[in-house]
């Protein structure tokens, strides 16, 4: 008779039930990658979390490659940007947000300073585009174009690039000599740029040229008036010219002559730029006359704070009902139910040697007349928001051309969005126009040209702070930057802001959290008590053995930045 072996050992070397799952799990880890909230929420469409992985590990020209993809002003961007990515890191939830605006200004400050160069194309597509404007939309879409090996020719209506991040920022926010760099960097990769060279007809100078296709990012130079009763010897002025004679020693006219006791009559950034302005000419009394309460104030409130700093003065809920000689009356207002200004009757009277309107502006218009198939609506152009394209085949435009918010860095993005789909367009393009008759160019713009970009693969799923396991992080306090001493801003266009050191900028790179990514800290191989996690190698990351995963789920509530979900068994 044949005795029988235990049960236990009858069983294969490798498969014993006693380590493998069987049947009986209900759910599997698995690894995802999720969408970084300062990247979802960036308008220059940058991959923040992307270049801070570069930075943290201390190769700062991989980290500006990475970036320069998406945005080629890290060092503009680093001091104009309301850096709004920010706002919704996950990391203000834990001790304050990761200072992303911070680093990239360091990252753009060492690329300038190392000389760092783009690389011009490799390969030529013959194709020829137009840009109107040199401002950063403008010169984000000649950057792009050109990256894709189109040439790129950009006519500018003023004597310098950088549209109004010259004309409409201040100095001390932004130095001429980082404009310049990083405008010059993109001139080096072969792209014509032509300065006094104001376009009146788009239609006809596409014909003329031979272009392709065009883009068209003029920015919003003409200041918004408002009837206000003035005595003849009233100095009425308006913020943008304020601001374009600041460039005097550049070409661009004479300092303005505003006296000692300014008021500007706006809400918006450009009026504190201004007061701020008229300090450092040596005003001793900047006021600004605004109609609202500070919490319905449109400007940032950095620049509220700093102007303050600086003794620059707000008359909140007042308006302006007339200037006379030395001075303004003032009608103070009160706020109704839905928020609007409404007049109260009391009047009080403002000293003033000048009087600068910050009222907004608006966009010239004309070089667009005649060209069939374009709306025009509320003083811009009406595009298709998923590709920029006009109604006019071909034509593309953005920044302050289009509806949308008016600031550089949705400009900067609004550059790069086109030129893709410009691209897009250019890969089935009409017949050129080069050989056309000057009579033939409006029915020439006319005929479709290439098929546009399809749409775009759905996003990641965003990674909200309930995605993480906040306990692995150490408390981190951001790196706040160094400011200009008080006395130096009010007395000078020195810049306000300065830069971190090469030290702090490593440290608030290692504060970012990784949301949503998986970054192989080793969390899930660690705590798994099964031994189902494989290492698949540095940059690799992990796969899940399910032969011997239970579904206890213990990976994915250790995982640090939420890069594990648990879905449940299909079959």
């Amino acid at each position: 008779m044949t005795m029988q072996k235990p049960f236990a050992i009858t069983l294969d070397p490798g498969s014993s039930l006693a380590n493998k799952t069987g049947t009986w799990r209900t759910e599997r880890p698995v690894y995802v990658d999720r969408l970084p909230p300062c990247n979802a929420q960036c308008p220059a469409g940058e991959d923040i979390q992307g270049w801070l992985f570069h930075a943290e590990g201390g190769d700062y020209e991989a980290a500006w490659r990475h970036l320069t993809r998406d945005n080629p002003f890290p060092a503009i961007m680093g001091r104009v940007c309301y850096h709004s990515c920010e706002g919704v890191c996950n990391r203000g939830r834990i001790d304050a947000p990761v200072g992303i605006n911070s680093v990239e200004r360091f990252l753009g400050d060492e690329a300038i300073k190392r000389g760092w160069q783009f690389t011009p194309p490799t390969n030529e597509s013959g194709k020829q585009v137009l840009i109107v404007g040199a401002g950063p939309s403008g010169m984000s879409a000649a950057y792009h174009l050109r990256r894709l090996g189109h040439g790129v020719t950009v006519m500018e209506a003023g004597p310098l690039m950088g549209g109004m991040m010259r004309f409409g920022i201040p100095k001390y926010r932004l130095p001429r000599d980082v404009l310049d760099a990083e405008m010059q960097r993109i001139v080096a990769m072969g792209i014509d740029v032509q300065l006094g060279a104001r376009v009146a007809d788009i239609a006809q100078s596409m014909v003329d040229g031979g272009y392709d296709a065009a883009f068209l990012a003029v920015g919003a130079h003409i200041a918004k008036r408002a009837f206000i009763p003035a005595k003849d010897s009233a100095h009425i002025l308006d913020a943008v010219s304020v601001l374009r004679s600041m460039a005097g020693a550049e070409g661009e006219g004479s300092q303005p002559m505003l006296g000692r006791r300014v008021v500007v009559y706006g809400g918006g950034n450009t009026a504190f730029d201004v007061a701020r302005t008229a300090r450092r000419l040596g005003a001793t009394e900047a006021v600004i006359v605004y109609r609202r309460t500070r919490d319905k104030m449109p400007a940032h409130d950095f620049e509220v704070e700093e102007a303050l700093q600086e003794g620059v003065m707000v008359k909140w809920l007042s308006t302006i009902t007339q200037a006379g000689d030395g001075a303004l009356t003032i009608e103070k207002m009160v706020l109704d139910e839905q928020g609007r200004a409404q007049p109260t009757g009391e009047f009080e009277t403002l000293a003033a040697d000048s009087l600068v309107l910050a009222l907004g502006q608006d966009v010239d218009l004309s070089l667009l007349d005649g060209v069939p198939g374009l709306e025009l609506k509320d003083g811009v152009v009406q595009v298709d928001p998923a590709t920029l394209m006009t109604g006019h085949p071909g034509l593309f435009a953005g920044g302050d051309m289009v509806p949308a918010e008016r600031n550089v860095t949705v400009a900067v993005g609004h550059g790069k969005k086109a030129a893709r789909h410009i691209d897009a367009w250019l890969t089935a393009p009409p017949r050129s126009l080069r050989s056309l008759p000057p009579e033939g160019a409006q029915a020439a713009l006319g005929r479709p040209g290439g098929d546009l970009a399809a749409t775009p693969s759905a996003k990641h799923p965003l990674a909200t702070f309930e995605h993480l396991n906040p306990w692995y992080y150490s408390d981190a306090p951001q790196t706040m930057r160094p400011q200009l001493d008080l006395a130096r801003r009010t007395s000078s266009f020195d810049e306000v802001q300065g830069g971190l050191t090469e030290d702090n900028a490593l440290f608030e790179a290692r504060r970012c959290l990784s949301c949503g990514n998986c970054f192989e800290c080793d969390n899930c191989y660690g705590v798994c008590p099964d031994n189902a996690v494989i290492k698949l190698g540095p940059g690799r990351r992990f796969e899940i053995n399910l032969d011997y995963c239970k579904g206890c789920g213990m990976c994915a509530a250790e995982c640090p930045c939420g890069a594990i979900e648990m879905v449940a068994e299909t079959g």
